[in-house]
């Protein structure tokens, strides 16, 4: 699939289209990792796909306009990009052909800020966020966090009273608990820690969604960003804030999810580090 820089907008799709297409290998790798900058980090990116054979790289904080599908087409990856400049963005790789349903959160459409791009596999929408931060409290900055969040919690309950299943994955910008963090106390006041904000979170995961990571470890102590300052990374002074969240009939497939840290010790690495998942696509293409 070719760069787009702007996808019209799609219903639900139908699993029909789809019907021709070969029978999916039992295991599909699908990593998150907030990037910050693409231009930046573009061979942190190719070493990371060469290292770990992702079958979906699911990327945000591009950082700019400009992003060269043609690298990752002529290596057999399909590609979609959301782009915005200097700002934000989210792209999708993928070793599998997919269908675009939308680059733009809806109920929110004439939000400016690139942030959302929606894929449709046969068995599964695939949903890929950078949510937004909203820093400093109190502010429009915050306002605008709580608003974008409440839209895809909308969004999310609606692909639900589809019946459509659904994995969506990325930067929620949230510290869902007080052990998702090194320090609950330097955390309280911050935009990704306030009461609002986790409950905001725990209303998706009450539509009836499975936290992949919390579901496999539910006792670990993980981060998946490190500030750059202060020594956070040598110190494990991280949070995690990066997640994949899948409706009910997806959850039954996953088979692990975990944490990989070798990117963020890099040289000039991303403050964040992929997060990677693999699910039962076999068992997904038999339902479907």
């Amino acid at each position: 699939m070719p760069l787009q820089d702007a996808v019209a907008e799609r219903p639900f799709l139908s699993h029909n289209k789809f019907s021709q297409r070969p029978n999916l290998k039992p295991a599909m790798k699908i990593t998150s990792w907030n990037i910050n900058s693409f231009k930046a980090r573009q061979g942190h990116v190719l070493d990371y796909i060469r290292d770990n054979k992702p079958d979906v790289l699911m990327m945000q904080e591009l950082k700019g306009l400009d992003f060269p599908a043609s690298l990752f087409e002529d290596s057999g990856f399909h590609t979609i990009s959301n782009p915005q400049k200097a700002y934000n963005g989210v792209a999708v790789l993928s070793k599998r052909p997919f269908e675009t349903v939308r680059t733009s959160l809806p109920g929110f459409e004439e939000d400016e800020q690139a942030r959302f791009i929606e894929i449709a596999y046969p068995e599964f929408h695939l949903i890929n966020v950078y949510c937004p931060n909203g820093n400093p409290v109190p502010s429009d900055k915050y306002s605008y966090k709580i608003k974008w969040m409440g839209h895809l919690k909308n969004h999310l309950d609606a692909l639900l009273k589809a019946r459509t299943p659904f994995i969506i994955g990325g930067d929620f910008n949230v510290i869902p608990e007080g052990r998702d963090c090194y320090s609950p106390q330097a955390w309280e006041g911050d935009a990704l820690f306030l009461p609002q904000t986790r409950q905001i979170y725990r209303s998706l995961l009450n539509l009836g969604l499975t936290e992949a990571y919390r579901a496999l470890h539910p006792n670990q102590i993980e981060y998946t960003f490190w500030d750059y300052q202060a020594g956070a990374w040598p110190q494990n002074k991280g949070i995690r804030i990066d997640h994949f969240l899948l409706s009910p009939s997806i959850a039954d497939s996953l088979e692990n999810c975990r944490i990989e840290k070798t990117p963020r010790g890099w040289d000039k690495p991303s403050d964040h580090t992929p997060i990677e998942m693999t699910i039962d696509a076999g068992s997904l293409r038999k339902a479907a």
